[in-house]
């Protein structure tokens, strides 16, 4: 098959800025042609990268993008700009993938390919005008349900496909973890972070002082934080929790990231993002690394976390959640070494059915089918 992946106009590909679905279609991309397949990328351009090369046997071409704006008017503006852009460049194909809010509406006809939408965010009313595209791809079985719910009529075109892991699994180094609880992701208010600090605040001092929380991500609004002030509101609010907070900052090199998972046994993503979150790929990528997570209960970390088994959830919707994440994890880091092992084992076998080998032949497979339709 002929595959061009378009993806969007704020992160570049390789992820030299992050960007959880450019990592996870980067790492598709090379598997396909593994398979045999012939794969364009088209991402943002970057001034470190050139405007068409090819790594691993995946074509790239790079288009003119932008750094990520606050308001979500100029955001949908600056990618309706970016796919005109790409439009313009796009090969024939068979399938063409993308997690663009305007290509889908632009491209008609087959010629580039049967349109394959990858749904990584909730929708918010738009899928109705995509009743043209050949796929609505979910990334978890929640963000499936709000697709149907959204737009009834579209339910045959509603198809269940993971994230994948940006990376291929291997074994690990056997070395001993700090008593840490590390949280990767954006420094953002949907991520949950003010009810993890009011929630250490209100741990046992003699527990608190044991472990450190090690915080790993962007604030800057370009690469999806909250901006400095939430930064610096979120540092005041950990000084008062008087916990060993550790602000790391954005680290986008795969190698130190993963040197971050390793370095942990306890991973912690308490999203508050009702509508927002899809299929996190951070608490994949520490579980891939033997980290047992410790989520919230969104809908969507039913696709892979099960609590008591794998990991941890706790009820962020209850009138005190903050109260609610405190019980749940003084009840987890008093846990002795033995018992919280196993849950890490747990979560690095259940992180290997979402490998990119075992990923890709599913998405191959669900294209394969659309093209016999």
């Amino acid at each position: 098959m002929k595959i061009t992946i378009v993806t969007g106009a704020f992160f570049p590909v390789p992820p030299i800025l992050g960007g959880a679905v450019e990592k996870v279609w980067f790492a598709l991309g090379q598997e396909f042609v593994r398979r045999g397949h012939e794969v364009t990328h088209i991402s943002r351009a970057h001034p470190e990268l050139p405007t068409e090369e090819t790594i691993a046997g995946v074509k790239h071409r790079r288009v003119s993008g932008f750094a990520q704006p606050r308001s979500i008017v100029r955001l949908k503006l600056l990618d309706l700009i970016y796919s005109l852009g790409v439009w313009r460049i796009l090969p024939r194909a068979d399938i063409l993938v993308t997690n663009t809010f305007w290509l889908p509406l632009l491209v008609r006809g087959t010629k580039h390919g049967l349109i394959y939408v990858h749904v990584q965010r909730g929708p918010k009313g738009q899928m109705k005008w995509y009743a043209h595209v050949a796929r609505l791809c979910a990334v978890s079985r929640a963000i499936a349900d709000e697709i149907v719910a959204q737009a009834p009529g579209l339910r045959a075109k509603v198809a269940v496909l993971p994230n994948a892991l940006p990376f291929r699994i291997e074994s690990l180094p056997n070395e001993k973890r700090e008593r840490a609880l590390l949280f990767v992701g954006r420094v953002h208010p949907e991520k949950g972070l003010q009810l993890l600090l009011h929630a250490l605040g209100l741990l046992p001092v003699e527990l608190r002082a044991k472990w450190k929380i090690k915080i790993v991500g962007p604030h800057e609004i370009e690469f999806g934080g909250g901006g400095v002030a939430f930064l610096h509101e979120m540092q005041r609010l950990g000084e008062e929790s008087g916990a060993k907070i550790e602000w790391c900052g954005r680290i986008f090199d795969a190698a130190e990231l993963s040197r971050q998972y390793r370095s942990a046994p306890l991973f912690i993503y308490p999203s508050v993002a009702e509508t927002g979150e899809a299929l996190p790929v951070a608490p994949l990528e520490a579980m891939a690394s033997g980290c047992a997570p410790i989520v919230s209960a969104l809908a969507c970390f039913r696709d892979y976390v099960k609590d008591d088994a794998n990991g941890f959830v706790f009820d962020h919707r209850t009138p005190e959640p903050a109260q609610s994440l405190a019980a749940r994890l003084a009840q987890i880091l008093q846990l002795p070494e033995e018992e919280l092992a196993p849950i890490g084992q747990a979560a690095r076998a259940t992180a290997t059915e979402f490998s990119v080998e075992n990923v890709a032949p599913r998405y191959l497979a669900d294209f394969e089918s659309l093209l016999k339709l």
